[in-house]
């Protein structure tokens, strides 16, 4: 059975990019422009592995996972930021929000697949 990645992201370039590095590797893609279409497609789906941008209108990535790790059922999930934010404070932000990994954009495709595989195989 594959495992289901949800990407969060408000540019569709950036979420199409995750579905055809990841995709042919067999894994399942969901997707959503904001945090708060993410918590509806968590909702509804079985979810493995989440990869979030950062900066997002409506609810951001940080807003996004904080959200997620309030409910206990969400504790384990794997939750990777891919953002172009990589300085240290808002890497330590991510952290305390409950991020289990970091990608800096732009990322490649082995980037992607490495992160992924590293949380759920």
């Amino acid at each position: 059975m594959s495992k289901t990645i949800l990407a969060v992201d408000d540019s569709r370039s950036i979420r199409d990019m995750v579905r055809f590095a990841l995709e042919p590797l067999g894994y399942q893609i969901l997707d959503a422009e904001d945090g708060v279409e993410g918590l509806s497609q968590l909702e509804s789906n079985k979810v493995d592995l989440v990869i979030t941008d950062l900066n997002m209108p409506n609810m951001n990535g940080l807003d996004f996972i904080a959200n997620v790790r309030r409910e206990s059922r969400y504790q384990g999930l794997p939750m990777v930021m891919l953002t172009t934010e990589g300085q240290a404070d808002t890497m330590r932000a991510g952290k305390k929000a409950g991020a289990s990994g970091w990608i800096v954009k732009p990322f490649n495709e082995l980037q992607l697949e490495l992160t992924v595989k590293k949380f759920i195989g």
